[in-house]
């Protein structure tokens, strides 16, 4: 039986994540954000066979390949799009079997995890390296509603219901053209010690520098706060603006993009 895990049972089926470098799997663990769903193994005696951190666009499956957590993720928490990210090569099939043409195989990059590798100076740098015309700031409420108002810039926001939701656990750095949102960098999610980036441009203003300097500035404002500002590539565009920035590449990784 699937069942979603809280309190002790959130407890119970930790192990199945243990030693996952993720923050989103943490933001669950920690019952920050999203929702953690067990399996029960078939020893029983309240233990858990295979397990799925749900957050936002992502799902990320742990323990033993289970046919049946993927049919109740299915079924339960169904969408447009979702992105599964299997901590190991066992639940390739199975996935497959699941969702079959509806299931994308990707790559994703992840960064390492490195809090004494920035370098404030060079991030002051890149943050005052706007085009003339253009002016930098953190997200407030009116930029949070601009945020939420565009296709383009929703996901800066999309996992805080309310801005008193984002104020509180949220953070962020927009830029401006006159008065109006272009880009942004912004926490996807958040956890205990940090956030996930997410970096969007508006499609007209892109290649002009603006996710280098928000992304500067979001670094910034985190080191300031005491934030770990943790970075996961979706293409090597990510990778390449990541380093640029001051991260170092760790290693591929293979999730599936499910549709419908």
């Amino acid at each position: 039986m699937t069942e979603v895990c809280k309190g002790k049972k959130l407890k119970a089926v930790s192990p199945l994540f243990a030693g996952w470098q993720e923050t989103m799997v943490w933001s669950c663990l920690q019952d920050v954000m999203g929702t953690v769903y067990g399996t029960a193994s078939p020893e029983g005696s309240g233990k858990y066979g295979a397990a799925a951190a749900v957050l936002g666009d992502f799902i990320f499956l742990a323990g033993e390949p289970e046919k049946e957590l993927l049919s109740f993720l299915d079924e339960n928490c169904r969408a447009e799009f979702r992105i599964l990210v299997p901590r190991s090569e066992e639940w390739f099939e199975v996935i497959g079997r699941q969702f079959g043409p509806r299931a994308k195989k990707i790559t994703r990059y992840a960064l390492k995890k490195e809090p004494g590798v920035f370098e404030r100076e060079a991030l002051l740098k890149a943050a005052s390296s706007l085009p003339e015309g253009y002016s930098l700031c953190l997200i407030d409420k009116e930029l949070y509603e601009a945020c939420r108002e565009n296709t383009w810039s929703r996901d800066l926001v999309s996992q805080f219901e309310t801005y008193e939701d984002y104020q509180r656990l949220g953070l962020g750095a927009a830029v401006r053209y006159g008065n109006e949102l272009v880009s942004g960098a912004s926490s996807y999610t958040s956890y205990e010690g940090g956030i996930e980036i997410e970096i969007d441009t508006r499609k007209d203003h892109r290649r002009r520098g603006l996710a280098f300097a928000c992304g500067a500035r979001l670094i910034l404002e985190c080191l300031d706060r005491g934030l770990y500002p943790s970075w996961d590539a979706q293409n090597l565009w990510s990778v390449a603006l990541a380093e640029k920035l001051g991260y170092h590449f760790d290693q591929e990784y293979t999730a599936f993009e499910v549709y419908g």
